[in-house]
């Protein structure tokens, strides 16, 4: 097999490029859901408090030109509830989950350096960013 067919196969098979694959995928699933979640439900919800039945047909036309501010509406609701989604789903369990499983008592191995800020080795003399002389 020539070697820049094997580099690409190991490329890809790699677990990063895999992974990076699978969580788009997954990603793009549930903007779809959300999506269909926001047209399907919400906007009609907040259209028929807003007294507007569907945002997607909200327009005005500027010099012959068809401005569509209800579509860019429903768009930004879809990202606020894509946004709060992943934040509530995602993060918030996931910073729990680091919360509980990091052991309590655990000495640090790295420390910031006072001069420039750098995140350094516990054991370090000298800043290897900056060269500093490390006295604590």
């Amino acid at each position: 097999m020539p070697k820049f067919i094997e580099g690409f196969k190991n490329f890809v098979l790699r677990g990063n490029a895999v992974d990076l694959a699978v969580g788009v995928v997954i990603g793009a699933s549930f903007g779809t859901v959300v999506t269909t979640l926001v047209k399907g439900l919400l906007t009609p919800f907040i259209g028929a408090i807003a007294m507007v039945p569907d945002f997607s047909g909200l327009f005005f036309t500027l010099n012959g030109s068809k401005f569509l501010y209800g579509e860019f509406i429903n768009a930004l609701i879809s990202f606020i509830l894509v946004s709060a989604a992943i934040y509530f789903c995602v993060i918030l369990p996931m910073n729990s989950f680091m919360e509980r499983t990091v052991k309590k008592g655990q000495k640090p191995t790295h420390k910031k350096c006072p001069e420039c800020m750098s995140e350094i080795p516990v054991e370090a003399k000298r800043c290897a960013h900056c060269a500093q002389p490390q006295l604590d």
